[in-house]
This record gives structure tokens, sequence and C-alpha cells, in this order.
């Protein structure tokens, strides 16, 4: 996802799309340890568009302050 598009979505919505996130994440992990992926790199991209709208909640709260 890219930053453009995290910014464009509602607080809440980014919330969802977060957790939902979080939880292909960790299921990605799980996998890849059980059997390698044919792509790991899809790893690191989810990591990456995880600290993306991490990072746009935090300057979303801080702005609100």
């Amino acid at each position: 996802m890219k930053i453009a598009e995290i910014k464009d979505l509602a607080t809440p919505e980014l919330k969802e799309r977060l957790e939902a996130d979080v939880k292909a994440y960790e299921q990605q992990k799980i996998n890849h340890s059980i059997s390698p992926l044919d792509n790991p790199s899809l790893i690191t991209r989810s990591r990456k568009g995880i600290a993306r709208m991490k990072t746009e909640l935090r300057s979303r709260e801080l702005s609100n302050k």
C-alpha cells in the first residue's frame, strides 16, 4: 500500500486495515516457518506496509494534541 493511499483512509478504516495486515503478516511468518514461501519478499513488504500505517496513525495522534 502506498503512502498516498494510506493518507486517504479515515482513521477507523486505517486501524481496521492495520489489524488485518498484522494478522496476515503473522500468518505468513507461520506458513514460511513450516514450508518456505515461493516469494519470501512478501513478508518484508508486509512488515514495511505495517510500519507505514503505524507511522501515519502516530502522526495523526500527535497532530490532534
